[in-house]
């Protein structure tokens, strides 16, 4: 249903604006979709797990800024060593996620409290670290990310598809992948059954943190620059695109691939209303009014006994 009700979409706004039906159109989409995807994916691990994950906007803006001064410090080009900024950017997403998934697992915080802290905590030291600033990246190569195209479509595209295969290895066709499903499903027969429930949760969210930093790499390419603000409105995207893509909220249902239909199906709204030129202002209400539709048709709602 995800997938008919995103085809939906495409022939309900290419009908009002034969232009949306466009290969520049599409690049548009694709690059819009790119770093919100990344986040996507990194959430969507989280609540296979029967989780929840809030602190994505401080993991992105944090992340970027610290990739923006690592970049600069390591010369402000890749060819100077800024590359080594990528892995620390990385590196550091990682950790924050790890750090999260313990405050949540070991210390048995919920984890929609204590991830929520933690976003804010990561917000909160951007603006320290910028002093309410914006970092820039002015390297041309570091650019040619968002500037340099291949088949119509900029580098940073194939780079999210990419980390979306990767992603979708990692859910398929590892032990951690197994043991996301299993905690999600009924996480005290998974602990019977010798799953590592602790380990298992911080691995997730580590690699939730992981995929919120390459977001923050890409909203640089993106942007040319970094900011406390790199991450908004990320949250409310992010999640909704995992449920409208067929991620169920309780655990175990779902995987990588219904996060990028989901991504897609708010993207092309978000897209469709700008190019039928709908006016800024109402913009966010429809998109919101149009998500509740998208949900009612793409969820199984016969299959739920309750909803939380």
């Amino acid at each position: 249903m995800p997938i008919i009700v995103l085809i939906a979409l495409v022939v309900f706004f290419t009908s009002l604006n034969p232009n949306f039906m466009s290969l520049r159109n599409f690049a548009r989409i694709a690059i819009a979709a790119s770093p919100f995807l990344m986040v996507a994916i990194g959430v969507t691990f989280i609540i296979i797990m029967g989780s929840i994950d809030l602190s994505m906007e401080g993991g992105v803006a944090l992340s970027a800024v610290i990739f923006c001064f690592a970049f600069l410090f390591f010369g402000g080009t890749l060819a100077s060593g800024g590359w080594v900024a990528i892995i620390a950017a990385l590196g550091f997403g990682a950790a924050y996620g790890a750090l999260n998934g313990f405050i949540h697992a070991k210390l048995l915080i919920p984890s929609f409290m204590s991830s929520l802290a933690m976003g804010f905590v990561g917000i909160g030291a951007t603006v320290l670290l910028t002093g309410g600033g914006i970092v820039r990246i002015d390297d041309d190569v570091f650019r040619m990310l968002l500037t340099y195209r291949f088949q119509g479509f900029p580098l940073m595209v194939y780079v999210a598809v990419f980390f979306l295969i990767v992603g979708i290895l990692i859910q398929k066709k590892t032990i951690l992948g197994r043991n996301l499903y299993a905690i999600g499903g009924a996480e005290d027969l998974a602990r019977a059954s010798g799953v590592p429930v602790l380990k298992t949760r911080i691995l997730a969210f580590s690699l939730a943190g992981f995929y919120y930093a390459l977001a923050g790499v890409l909203q640089v390419a993106k942007l040319g620059q970094a900011e406390s603000v790199t991450g908004a409105n990320l949250m409310f995207l992010s999640i909704t695109a995992a449920v409208v893509g067929g991620v169920a909220l309780w655990g175990a249902i779902g995987g990588v691939v219904n996060a990028l239909i989901g991504v897609l199906i708010v993207t092309v709204i978000n897209n469709g209303m700008v190019v039928i030129g709908l006016p800024d202002y109402i913009q966010d209400g429809v998109l919101g009014l149009l998500v509740i539709a998208a949900v009612i048709l793409s969820t199984n709602r016969s299959a739920v006994k309750f909803v939380k």
